[in-house]
C-alpha cells in the first residue's frame, strides 16, 4: 500500500506571527500531524487492499466499511491527518478580513451575514468541551453551508459533509502562546484565515 507522508506547510513556521507563534506551528506540524500520519499508516496495514487503496476522503465517508476493531483508529488518525492538511491551507500570512464572491453569498444565505456567522463560529467553537474543531461545511443535501463542531479528530466527512474552513481548538494548537485563553486564540486566528482557499473548496464541493 502507498504510505501517507506529512505534507509540507505552504509557508514558514513563523509566517503567521504574531497571531500564531512559530514554536507552536513547528511542534503542531512536526510532532502532532506526524503522529496522525504514522497512526493512519499503522491502521491501514490491517485493512483489506481495497480499503488500503481507497482515497482517504472516501474512506472517512465510508467508515461503516471499515472493520470495527480498527474503525476508531482510522476515524481518529485519518481524521487527524485530513483535518490538519486542511487546517494549514486554511491559513496564510496577511489573511483574514471578510470573504467575497461565492463564499460571502453562501454565508449570507445561511447565516444572514458575515458578522452573524463569525459570532456563531467564535462562540460555539470556543464552547467545545475538551478537544475538537469548529467547521464551516458544505452540505450536499441542502446545498448550503452550515456550521458544526466535531469532537477530537472526527471529520465532518463522516457525516456526509464537506469541510471548507476548520479551526483546531485542541490545546496543543494554542497553549504555548495563549495558555487557557482559548477565546484570544480564536480572535487572533481570524486574522490569518485564507478565504481564497475556502472559496476554491466551495467551488469544488458544488461541482
Amino acid at each position: 500500500m502507498a504510505k501517507y507522508e506529512l505534507p509540507k506547510l505552504p509557508y514558514a513556521y513563523n509566517a503567521l506571527e504574531p497571531h500564531i507563534d512559530a514554536q507552536t506551528m513547528e511542534i503542531h506540524h512536526t510532532k502532532h500531524h506526524q503522529a496522525y500520519t504514522n497512526g493512519l499508516n499503522t491502521a491501514l496495514e490491517s485493512l483489506s487492499a481495497e480499503l488500503q487503496n481507497m482515497e482517504l476522503i472516501k474512506l472517512l465517508s465510508s467508515l461503516d466499511k471499515v472493520p470495527e476493531n480498527v474503525r476508531g483508529a482510522v476515524n481518529f488518525h485519518g481524521g487527524g491527518y485530513d483535518n490538519h492538511t486542511l487546517f494549514w491551507n486554511n491559513m496564510k500570512p496577511n489573511g483574514g478580513g471578510e470573504p467575497g464572491g461565492s463564499v460571502a453569498d453562501a454565508i449570507n444565505s445561511s447565516f444572514g451575514g458575515f458578522a452573524n456567522f463569525k459570532e456563531k463560529f467564535t462562540k460555539d467553537t470556543g464552547a467545545i468541551q475538551g478537544s475538537g474543531w469548529g467547521w464551516l461545511v458544505y452540505n450536499p443535501q441542502s446545498k448550503k453551508v452550515e456550521f458544526i463542531t466535531m469532537p477530537n479528530q472526527t471529520s465532518p466527512r463522516t457525516k456526509g459533509l464537506i469541510p471548507l474552513l476548520g479551526l483546531d481548538v485542541w490545546e496543543h494548537a494554542y497553549y504555548l502562546k495563549y495558555q487557557n485563553r482559548r477565546p484570544d486564540y480564536i480572535a487572533a486566528w481570524w486574522n490569518v484565515v485564507n478565504w481564497d482557499e475556502v472559496d476554491k473548496r466551495l467551488s469544488k464541493a458544488k461541482a
